[in-house]
């Protein structure tokens, strides 16, 4: 068997289809199983714009993707009734990264997953301004397609069932299919008033026409909500400075418990973000895993309309970011995290492992997988990269998806074997 089958963790690499094509296929793939000796990787399917420095590209230091497109070859009928078509990058003229990686991957035996960034799209947001999130005020957010809305869902959905229909994936990784902040790297954001932790989430609350009505076909007064946080937000606003709120984001639904619109609308919010999560695991083929990735914690992630153990119980796993913490953070946060999915008490090394106090009944098929950044200086050297690690590890993460490939020197992949051996030692 390949030894890279055999691994208890079960690891991969967020990788750009421009590292393949700069670099070759052959040469990303001996890098990053052997160098960086992960299992997997994990390339970007779909994804948005921005500005990336690329230190090892031999063609392009600086490159500027597509906004909003696909890198893989769409089959046009899947989409002849829906809406929202999809736009494929021009890049996939150069070559087909996917489908290089996935011949590789059928030889050498490394898993191969698919990164999906869904409702995170600027380019459809700004044709089909009504499918995006909008504030208590009516302004539309065109970086965030709503995931209450039809056509956003229907095309996420058609999406995934074509690039996991026509291409051999072991997993996708869902990004940005929840609703999202209202800070997020959007072009020259400017904000005088200086926002707070509250008010942000205030603000990146969406009241759409569609998510108005579902939520009063719930019996949800999501208008009293609107008028609520409207109120909310005109104070802050109109505030000299702002209002302290320390520890906003750790205090979870329950802090909205006198104002029962507000606690119903949000409890309601989150039931769109795991109901789009079943649709899409229903139409992706079961000899391909859904990952749904976080980029908030549990305690945090209820910001973006995430609950944490519902999620979990629909998809296959949740890849958790705990990019920007220390080492003892990353340990607090993948336990929590464990705790979410699999029910307290598992701990060790991979899937099944009990401590024994776990509950009985709990899912052990369902993976929990920690996703760190080699960024300087989120980790200074290698020892902090392997610290984090190891504390994943002994909070009972099943794995890791290290970010990002193309965007870090060539030292910092052997900062990731390094971290994996001295875990898998442990």
């Amino acid at each position: 068997m390949n030894p890279l089958q055999t691994k208890a963790l079960q690891n991969s690499m967020w990788t750009y289809p421009w590292d393949v094509l700069d670099l070759g296929p052959d040469q990303v793939v001996e890098e990053i199983t052997q160098q960086a000796g992960v299992g997997g990787i994990s390339l970007a399917a779909v994804y948005h714009a921005g500005r990336f420095l690329q230190p090892r590209s031999p063609k392009r230091h600086v490159y500027f993707p597509e906004d909003g497109t696909v890198y893989f070859h769409v089959t046009p009928s899947a989409y002849e009734r829906i809406r929202i078509q999809p736009k494929v990058a021009s890049l996939l003229e150069q070559g087909d990264a996917l489908r290089m990686l996935q011949e590789r991957a059928e030889k050498k035996g490394f898993r191969l997953n698919a990164w999906v960034v869904g409702l995170h799209n600027t380019r459809i947001g700004m044709a089909y301004p009504d499918v995006t999130v909008q504030n208590a005020f009516g302004d539309h957010y065109y970086y965030n397609l709503c995931p209450s809305q039809p056509d956003a869902r229907q095309y996420v959905t058609t999406l995934l069932r074509d690039l996991t229909t026509h291409y051999e994936l072991s997993a996708v990784e869902l990004e940005s299919f929840n609703y999202m902040g209202y800070y997020h790297e959007f072009h020259h954001e400017k904000d005088g008033v200086g926002l707070t932790e509250r008010d942000q989430f205030l603000l990146s609350l969406c009241f759409c026409d569609r998510c108005k009505q579902e939520a009063r076909k719930q019996g949800v007064p999501i208008d009293l909500a609107q008028a609520t946080v409207r109120r909310w937000l005109e104070e802050s606003l109109n505030r000299p400075v702002p209002a302290p709120d320390p520890g906003f984001s750790r205090q979870g639904l329950e802090q909205f418990g006198s104002h029962p619109e507000v606690f119903e609308y949000l409890q309601w919010r989150a039931g769109v973000v795991t109901s789009l999560i079943q649709e899409i695991r229903d139409a992706v083929p079961v000899r391909t895993d859904v990952y749904f990735l976080s980029l908030l914690t549990p305690q945090q992630s209820w910001l973006f309309g995430v609950d944490f153990s519902a999620i979990a119980k629909v998809a296959d796993g949740i890849v958790v970011c705990c990019y920007d913490s220390s080492p003892a953070q990353v340990e607090a946060d993948m336990k929590a995290s464990v705790d979410q999915v699999k029910g307290p008490g598992f701990c060790g090394h991979g899937a099944g492992h009990k401590g024994p106090e776990a509950q009985e009944g709990a899912d052990t098929r369902k993976r929990v997988f920690t996703g760190l950044r080699v960024f300087y200086p989120e980790v200074h050297d290698g020892q902090e990269l392997a610290e984090k690690v190891s504390g994943a590890v002994r909070a009972g993460s099943d794995g890791f998806v290290f970010y990002n490939y193309g965007l870090i020197p060539a030292p910092r992949l052997r900062w990731v074997k390094d971290s994996l051996d001295r875990a898998q030692k442990a």
